[in-house]
């Protein structure tokens, strides 16, 4: 199978050489993915205490890019967060930005995304909050995606919402309706407004310039803007299992790639517009690069963020509040909760990492670490 990390390996520096307009944060995290599990960053040989059987496993390069180091990620941020489930039936609401706005993206990426956070934020807490609707304080998460399914720009926001909150004005905790949260068209007028007015804001303080703006606002005004809400989970085990499939998703996964032929790179999407068929693109291999280096968020940039009764400062205590109130006990101890790498492995493949793969007995030992490329060794933070 064609991976990302070996089209970057292949072609990589000549896109470098071509594109002298990347930024630093840009070429390191082509140059991560094109070491990762190589030698360059070294690795280790272990021995099988009862066969010995040798095996040479590399490290990997830990960037948040990198298709190859999603998996141990997204395991431990599930493993972590299965005590933070609210006892409400959850829905999940997405916020996508207009097309009409992706010139504006593409030159400033950080202020824009950041603005769509704070929209969806202000757009939630203020609709959940009105007594013609909720009238209840909520807690929500929001994950940014940045891609479509041809790896064109196509800033979203994925929300997982509890369907319940606290109300200021009974002094207790209220469950939604049965599948039902908020009008749609309630959310997408407050988040067109909340945005645009933002956006003027980053335009008188200089820090957007895009020509013709005022028009450009105005034709936004114009237009409906697309808010999604789906129907809720009833459990929380359907709520962490579906977490799984959006905390630590990428541009574009391995599995996706079908080949790498003469000079094209031929991958799997969907087509939302007709059922949902999947379907085959062929794009030259430095445009499906430079699709791919699109979607890479600015240095440090936080890509899954809390908010009201979920945001960290307030989380835990009102977890035990509404617990309280629907007497219910936490899924595990405090103590199960932080758990080994080898022991998530374990839990979710059902294989024992140290167990020797050829005799299915000894263990496997480290006799040798083995160091990287001019003595480097992996990031001990993603990039």
């Amino acid at each position: 199978m064609t991976t990302v990390n070996e089209i970057f390996r292949a072609y990589g520096e000549d896109y470098r050489v071509n594109h002298p307009f990347l930024t630093e944060h840009e070429k390191k995290v082509m140059r991560a993915i094109e070491a990762c599990r190589t030698s360059d960053l070294g690795g280790r040989v272990e021995v099988c205490s009862q066969c010995g059987h040798t095996r040479m496993i590399f490290n990997s390069c830990r960037n948040r890019h990198c298709p190859q180091c999603q998996f141990m990620k997204k395991e431990a941020w599930i493993s972590k967060k299965k005590n933070e489930i609210f006892p409400f039936q959850y829905f999940h609401a997405v916020f996508t930005l207009p097309h009409q706005l992706l010139p504006i993206v593409a030159g400033n990426k950080k202020a824009i995304y950041t603005l769509l956070f704070h929209s969806v934020r202000e757009t939630l807490l203020s609709a959940a909050s009105d007594e013609k609707y909720l009238g209840v304080q909520i807690g929500f998460f929001s994950i940014l995606h940045t891609w479509g399914q041809k790896l064109n720009l196509h800033p979203h926001l994925h929300c997982v919402i509890p369907g319940g909150g606290y109300s200021p004005r009974t002094k207790t905790w209220i469950r939604t309706p049965k599948n039902y949260f908020l009008p749609i068209a309630v959310l997408q007028k407050r988040f067109r407004s909340v945005f645009l007015q933002g956006l003027k804001r980053l335009y008188s303080d200089s820090l957007i310039v895009p020509p013709g703006f005022q028009n450009l606002i105005d034709e936004l005004f114009k237009i409906d803007w697309v808010v999604y809400l789906k129907e809720s989970f009833n459990n929380s085990d359907s709520v962490i299992k579906y977490l799984a499939r959006y905390t630590h998703r990428i541009a574009s996964s391995n599995y996706r790639i079908i080949k790498v032929e003469n000079g094209e790179v031929l991958f799997f999407y969907k087509d939302y517009s007709d059922g949902n068929k999947k379907k085959i693109l062929t794009l030259d291999v430095n445009e499906f690069i430079r699709r791919f280096m699109n979607h890479v968020v600015p240095p440090r940039y936080v890509r899954i963020r809390y908010y009201g009764l979920m945001s960290n400062r307030n989380k835990k205590m009102n977890l035990e509040m509404v617990r309280e109130y629907y007497q219910i006990s936490p899924r595990e101890k405090e103590g199960e909760m932080v758990r080994s790498w080898d022991a998530i492995y374990m839990s979710v493949t059902g294989c024992d990492p140290h167990l020797c793969p050829h005799c299915k007995v000894g263990e496997m030992i480290t006799t040798l670490v083995i160091p990287g490329r001019g003595g480097k060794s992996p990031p001990a933070i993603s990039a």
